[in-house]
């Protein structure tokens, strides 16, 4: 979605009616030789490539768990203390540890071809050559029991457990080339499928994340699925399930030939060989560096990104980008405010992809520093500029953030909305662990460029992806906030608006904070 902009006429405080002149966002901006100095050393001397290059390409994608993410924790850590900050790597709890190796997949019937797709995260490794079988469809059972019936016939096979789309171009094809009768037909016979499909899945009694280890336990030799998003060349890369065989996905075109040879009766075979090492379980962290400072150095504004990603590409736009834009914001402010009034804190959280758990245990277990938390600045939705900030519930964030937006020049907010005083994210990135707890946490959300179906979790997602230029948009629109943050007279005020009612006419409640998962076994 595309946010057109006020700033450059005037500020609006959507609930108030108080507008700004852009005479005087000029005037506050020209009497700031500060934020001159930030936009100058953001422009000129800019290290997010280098920082993309070495996280993303050097060090790849940041499952926990895995070697490279205690790599990216180590190099970032090492990186903020070459900035000269004060930087940590803070455990929190044990992950299972996996590392991938290869995955090569092969029909060997009815003829020879490469198939592309990838095992699953945390997914068993097959022996050294592979291991070869027939592939199945899932049955389309009536009932449970003929379904448990159907069971002991899988044994050494692959079963497919995803539908097959009617057609594998995207929506938006369609859209722009069929006749309108083709494209209504083809609407409906892609919710019949899903429809169809959902009904195979609940028959068998199972949930979909229960029927792959209904299938190893039943002696199969693999589980086959295609998460295709809907974009040619684009699946997105889970966990999987299984224990003991194999889970792997493959792109909608190889999937598609599998199923509709094995359901035309050609009984397809494949050999799948991929290779993984179970390292037992490791330690799972936070990366934490301080600017630190000087008036009130107990108080903080902290500036968030989750530093792990799903591994089916290298997580460049998730959520490589955001790590890069703090690390940049956290740079620029190193050189232009080497003393800032309040200690910068850039959290750099572990685990954000199995639920919030490196920022919510950060929460947990620091009390003693959050009435002390000024605001904390997260981003993690890709790479595009910083088009919409919510005030979250805070009622007089209207007041805060608008002024200290007054300071960014507006080239860097052409693009940015603001709606106040919003309600509280119960869910979704790292700033919740923070509301939750009645600390102003904003989201920075950005212009989409294709992230939900084209980045978010794919295969796809990986440096070249990057918009550079946006994401030096956001680390100089960062760095203005920080600063401007951490200026500021007193700690702003945490007031909170009352809820609506909802749909059932019940008085909504503030999220509470929930407690993070520590290990994998939980």
């Amino acid at each position: 979605m595309k946010f057109t902009s006020s700033f450059s006429r005037t500020i609006k405080y959507s609930i108030w009616g108080i507008a700004l002149s852009s005479s005087s966002i000029t005037l506050a901006q020209q009497q700031d030789p500060i934020v001159e100095a930030i936009v100058k050393e953001g422009t000129t001397h800019s290290q997010i490539k280098t920082y993309a290059f070495e996280l993303l390409d050097v060090i790849g994608p940041r499952l926990v768990g895995t070697p490279q993410m205690m790599q990216a924790h180590n190099w970032v850590k090492t990186t903020y203390e070459a900035m000269g900050l004060e930087a940590r790597n803070e455990a929190y709890g044990t992950w299972k540890a996996w590392e991938r190796g290869t995955s090569q997949i092969t029909m060997t019937t009815p003829r020879i071809k490469s198939l592309e797709g990838t095992q699953l995260a945390w997914s068993p490794a097959t022996k050294k050559n592979g291991v070869e079988g027939e592939v199945v469809v899932l049955v389309d059972a009536k009932n449970k029991a003929e379904f448990e019936a159907w069971l002991p016939t899988i044994k050494g096979k692959y079963v497919l457990i995803s539908a097959l789309p009617p057609s594998g171009r995207p929506e938006y094809q369609w859209k722009e080339y069929a006749t309108p009768a083709s494209y209504e037909k083809m609407k409906i016979e892609r919710q019949q499928t899903e429809d169809a499909w959902y009904a195979r899945i609940e028959n068998t009694g199972y949930t979909a994340k229960e029927l792959p280890k209904v299938l190893e336990q039943a002696g199969a030799a693999g589980v086959v699925m295609s998460y295709w998003t809907g974009i040619m060349g684009a699946n997105r890369i889970f966990g999987a399930q299984t224990t003991k065989i194999p889970t792997v996905d493959l792109a909608l075109e190889d999937y598609g030939l599998l199923y509709r040879l094995a359901a035309g009766g050609k009984t397809p075979r494949i050999n799948v060989n991929v290779q993984s090492k179970d390292l037992g379980t490791t330690q799972t962290y936070n990366t934490i560096a301080e600017l630190k400072g000087t008036e009130k150095p107990e108080e903080y504004v902290i500036l968030s990104a989750h530093l792990d990603s799903w591994d089916g590409g290298t997580g460049a736009t998730d959520n490589g980008t955001g790590i890069i834009t703090m690390m940049e914001a956290a740079r620029i402010l190193k050189q232009v405010v080497p003393h800032p009034k309040r200690t910068i804190l850039i959290g750099n959280w572990g685990s954000e992809e199995q639920g919030l758990n490196g920022s919510r245990a950060f929460v947990a277990d620091h009390p003693e520093l959050l009435d002390k938390i000024q605001v904390v600045f997260n981003q993690d939705n890709g790479t595009g500029r910083i088009a919409n900030i919510a005030g979250q519930g805070f009622l007089h964030a209207y007041d805060f953030l608008e002024r200290w937006l007054v300071a960014v020049p507006k080239e860097y907010k052409r693009e940015l909305k603001t709606h106040y005083p919003g309600s509280p994210s119960g869910g979704g990135s790292d700033h919740v662990s923070f509301v939750s707890k009645d600390i102003p946490g904003f989201m920075m959300s950005s212009l989409s460029w294709g992230y939900g179906n084209y980045t978010w979790h794919t295969n796809r997602d990986t440096a070249d992806k990057i918009v550079f230029d946006d994401v030096q948009n956001n680390a100089i629109l960062l760095a203005i906030l920080a600063y401007k943050a951490s200026e500021e007279g007193e700690l702003v005020s945490r007031e909170k608006v009352v809820l609506p009612l909802n749909d059932q006419g019940e008085q909504q409640q503030w999220p509470v904070a929930k407690e993070p998962q520590r290990n994998s076994d939980q």
